[in-house]
């Protein structure tokens, strides 16, 4: 099935071509590099993984609650809105709303596959163009992964929603090599991170959860990228230079918070403008919603902290989020976290397969004694 005809929205059928700007960079240097950058580059090669044999895809999954979740998540449950819908259109309004969550996640995997790929064009260092090779590579099993979820698993899909759109559109189109880091691997991976984190934590669904899982076994790690290839870059920085870093930042914030609002899931349902007014300001006001919102700024405020922007400008401008208080937070310890949990799930999964495999050895036993 072509996913043009998954689509709620009409998507353009054509490519969008993106005109980016800037060198490619060759080096001739082939015996130094950064230790750390190396390890990190050695860790990125020894933890690839094929989605078709680490992820268990016969595993179901209910379109109407992908993550199985009770709908508490959802903006307008217990409005009069909600109250006035029948129990098919409940249904619609959860798949609308796990179909857009992963397309949006979808197409930022191919933003990342190909803003990875523009950084081993760019970056002048060498240990840097081997890393965000891997990372390339991760990027492509991610979208794979993603696109046969939404295919086999939900049937139902979104376009890339506007903001993210925009997004993408700056952090490409920007001729500085640095600004692929900034504008992909702190804040779209970084935003991407903490929403797979709060979803991950929250599902009770096996499969998605695996598939979060796992991912973000490999994000922790384009987000730790981002943090050392550009800590090095910006202590050098202008004051100048760093402002306009921070204007970038600031702007791509705002953009990624304007995303969550997901105002096309309520135009493409049939409701009325009335009604898709009402959805909105349910999810204006949504409590819920409002702390999702500040979780996932939880890896994208400390990252941009650590990397030497923190100035008194960019800081009100994430008080005025309300996700100041997301600078404490420890990349390190988060990070360390959804390694554990990727293992504990792959050791989970191997040991039921292990008892399976010795059922079936018992029972084939048994039948012969017979």
């Amino acid at each position: 099935m072509s996913t043009h005809e998954l689509y709620t929205i009409p998507a353009e059928l054509s490519t969008w071509d993106v005109e980016m700007t800037g060198a490619a960079r060759f080096t001739w240097e082939y015996d130094e590099g950064r230790d750390r950058m190396l390890a990190l580059y050695q860790k990125g090669k020894d933890k690839q993984w094929d989605s078709v044999k680490r992820i268990d895809w016969d595993l179901e999954v209910d379109p109407c609650n992908v993550l199985g979740v009770p709908d508490t998540t959802l903006a307008i449950y217990g409005s009069p809105l909600w109250d006035r819908m029948d129990a098919r259109q409940r249904d619609e309004v959860r798949r609308h709303n796990a179909a857009w969550q992963f397309s949006q996640f979808l197409h930022g995997e191919q933003g990342a596959m190909i803003c990875s790929a523009r950084i081993v064009e760019s970056v002048p260092d060498l240990d840097s163009k081997f890393y965000a090779a891997t990372q390339t590579m991760d990027e492509a099993r991610h979208a794979e992964t993603y696109a046969r979820f939404l295919q086999e698993k939900v049937g139902l899909a979104y376009p890339i929603n506007e903001h993210l759109k925009a997004l993408l559109d700056s952090t490409l189109n920007d001729s500085r090599w640095d600004m692929p880091y900034l504008g992909m691997q702190v804040l779209i991976e970084g935003l991407a991170l903490a929403a797979f984190g709060v979803m991950r934590d929250i599902a009770t669904t096996p499969l998605p959860k695996q598939i979060l899982a796992y991912v973000m076994q490999d994000e922790a790690r384009h987000v730790a990228f981002g943090r050392m290839a550009l800590r090095d870059y910006y202590r050098n920085l202008s004051e100048a230079e760093l402002r306009e870093r921070e204007d970038f930042v600031i702007e791509g914030c705002y953009l990624m918070r304007d995303r969550l609002r997901g105002a096309e899931i309520w135009e493409t349902m049939g409701l009325s403008r009335q009604e898709s007014a009402e959805a909105m300001e349910c999810v204006d006001r949504s409590e819920y919603l409002r702390l999702f919102r500040a979780l996932l700024f939880s890896r994208i405020v400390p990252c941009v902290k650590d990397i030497g922007l923190w100035s008194p400008r960019l800081q009100k401008a994430y008080a005025d989020m309300g996700v100041l208080e997301m600078a404490g937070q420890s990349l390190d310890a988060l990070m360390r976290q959804d390694e554990e949990i990727a293992e504990r799930l792959d050791a989970e999964r191997f040991a039921r397969e292990e008892e399976e495999r010795a059922e079936e050895v018992a029972e084939t036993i048994a039948a012969a004694d017979d």
